[in-house]
C-alpha cells in the first residue's frame, strides 16, 4: 500500500477506529515497560526475556537458552551475553535440565518475581478491573480477536 488507507463505509472506520486504539494501547505498554526497565537499569531485550520467563513459568513450562535466543530472535553470542547480564544482577539462576544433562534451564529468581510483580501489579489490577465487566463469550472473543491479530502480526 502507498497510499494511506481511508475508510470508506462505517464498518472500515469501526476497523480504523479498533486498529487505533490497539497503537494506543501499545504505546501505553510500552510507556509501563519503560518505566520498569529504567527502575531496574536494564535494556528492553533484557526486559523482554524476563517477560516471557514469567509467562512461562505461569504456565508450568522450563525455558531454556535456546528458547529464550529464538522468542528474541538474537544470535548465541547475545543470548549468553544476556543470560549472563541477569544472571550477575541476581534476576535469573542457571540450572541442570531435568532429562538432558548436557542441557541447562533458566529460572527466575525470587528477587526477580518480587521486583516484576512490584512494578506491574497496579498495573495488572487496572487491567483486571477493565476486563471483569465483560461477558465470557465477550471474553473469548477479544482473546480469539487479539490472538488473530498476533498471529497475523507474528506468524513465527
Amino acid at each position: 500500500m502507498t497510499t494511506p488507507w481511508v475508510p470508506q463505509t462505517p464498518h472500515q472506520q469501526a476497523v480504523l477506529d479498533v486498529l487505533l486504539n490497539i497503537r494506543a494501547l501499545n504505546d501505553a505498554m510500552d510507556r509501563m515497560n519503560g518505566g520498569m526497565k529504567d527502575d531496574m537499569d536494564m535494556n528492553a531485550t533484557d526486559l523482554a526475556a524476563l517477560r516471557m520467563m514469567i509467562v512461562r513459568e505461569q504456565r508450568g513450562e522450563p525455558v531454556s537458552p535456546h528458547e529464550v535466543a529464538k522468542h528474541l530472535r538474537i544470535s548465541t553470542a547475545s543470548t549468553t551475553k544476556l543470560i549472563d547480564r541477569l544472571e550477575t544482577a541476581g534476576y535469573i539462576e542457571r540450572h541442570p535440565h531435568p532429562r538432558d544433562r548436557r542441557a541447562r534451564i533458566l529460572t527466575l529468581t525470587a528477587h526477580s518475581r518480587a521486583t516484576f510483580f512490584r512494578h506491574f501489579s497496579e498495573h495488572l489490577e487496572q487491567m483486571r478491573q477493565v476486563t471483569e465487566p465483560y461477558t465470557e463469550d465477550e471474553l473469548r472473543l477479544i482473546g480469539k480477536y487479539l490472538a488473530d491479530l498476533g498471529q497475523a502480526i507474528d506468524p513465527a
